[in-house]
């Protein structure tokens, strides 16, 4: 059984809410080393359904975008802040959020991305604990503790953003474009030149 497997959650009752209502525990996908991170606030419908992380439209946007700036989706690691789906797709709340925490943070410690990507709101002020004004730091890189290791944390608007406002598809698509040249040729990362 390989590193991430044992990091999976198979089973998991801490947020009542959210347990009765899912179809599945939805973990994280991709390489157990990639430089690059992703992390999303929870699974909607279709990740429920398919049990995989931005499966849905805003994953085509996302795949889109990782196409563009010269990655493939197989060549990052994409995950959210919450595992089960929230009924009527709301927001998680904090409990929810704080439930599942201990998850992610032991998935990015095995990972040990170079950059982490935030793809929205809720993830974003989840690891930077503070209010972000995403659209206005997209593309912003900040050193964030988690679990004891400072890590840089990349702002994104979320994918979704660009389907409902067409105005974010090029700060979506610059923020990505971004997080793929710091990780310049051969996966070597470059963020201590920017």
């Amino acid at each position: 059984m390989g590193e991430m497997e044992r990091l999976d959650v198979t089973e998991c009752t801490r947020c009542p809410d959210l347990a009765d209502c899912r179809s599945r525990i939805v973990n994280g996908v991709g390489p157990a080393d990639a430089d690059l991170l992703f992390v999303g606030e929870g699974p909607g419908k279709n990740e429920d359904e398919r049990g995989e992380p931005f499966v849905g439209r805003s994953g085509t946007v996302l795949d889109d975008a990782l196409q563009a700036a010269g990655l493939a989706r197989a060549d990052v690691r994409i995950t959210n802040c919450v595992r089960c789906r929230p009924p009527e797709n709301r927001d998680p709340r904090t409990g929810e959020l704080d439930n599942c925490r201990e998850y992610l943070e032991r998935e990015i410690d095995a990972v040990e991305p170079t950059v982490i990507v935030t793809l929205g709101k809720v993830p974003s002020e989840h690891l930077l604990g503070r209010d972000v004004g995403v659209t206005g730091e997209a593309g912003d890189t900040f050193d964030c503790d988690i679990a004891g290791e400072t890590r840089p944390v990349m702002v994104s608007v979320h994918p979704a953003a660009t389907l409902y406002d067409r105005s974010q598809k090029e700060t979506f698509e610059s923020t990505i474009q971004r997080a793929a040249d710091l990780m310049g040729s051969g996966g070597q990362s470059t963020l201590g030149s920017f």
